[in-house]
């Protein structure tokens, strides 16, 4: 049989523990989940492409299912490459789901063979964004309960602290 892979894309600008709960739920869905982030040069990302690699890679050290890696070009056509069939998205709020709602019936206009799984965001975290994290943290904030400690050092060296 075999095994099903999903990629959850994001920017992880920083990566949060939303996006760590996701990540979890979902390796208990597949055998593996492809941490994918965007190389998008139209975000102002705090953090590098390379920065954020290796950060994610840090925080899923102990998620032997879980690999990183980076894309641009069209999402459908990495996930084809890397041999899956789902994108996992999250969602916070109604308020996420027109626009994911819009990227799937897209993904899904391109190939049928890539299925969009959204997954709803734990409640704790359902407020949590990579920017609100950014903003707190800039304003020397407490962002300890938002992301893992490693990043939040992270952050404090991006602040000068």
């Amino acid at each position: 049989m075999p095994l099903k892979i999903a990629v959850y894309p994001g920017s992880f600008d920083p990566i949060t523990f939303g996006h760590l709960d996701i990540i979890d739920r979902a390796l208990k869905i597949f055998d593996g989940v492809i941490v994918a982030v965007a190389k998008n040069s139209e975000k102002n990302s705090l953090f590098t492409v390379k920065e954020r690699l290796a950060l994610l890679s840090q925080v899923l050290v102990d998620h032997p299912q879980a690999s990183v890696d980076t894309f641009d070009g069209l999402l459908v056509d990495f996930v084809q490459k890397r041999g899956a069939t789902v994108i996992i998205r999250g969602l916070r709020a109604v308020s996420d789901f027109e626009f994911e709602f819009q990227l799937a019936q897209m993904n899904r206009s391109i190939t049928k063979e890539v299925e969009t799984l959204f997954m709803m965001t734990s409640v704790p975290y359902s407020y949590l964004s990579s920017s609100i994290v950014k903003e707190v943290s800039s304003l020397n904030g407490p962002v300890d309960k938002l992301v893992p400690p490693l990043v939040k050092a992270a952050l404090d060296a991006k602040f000068n602290r």
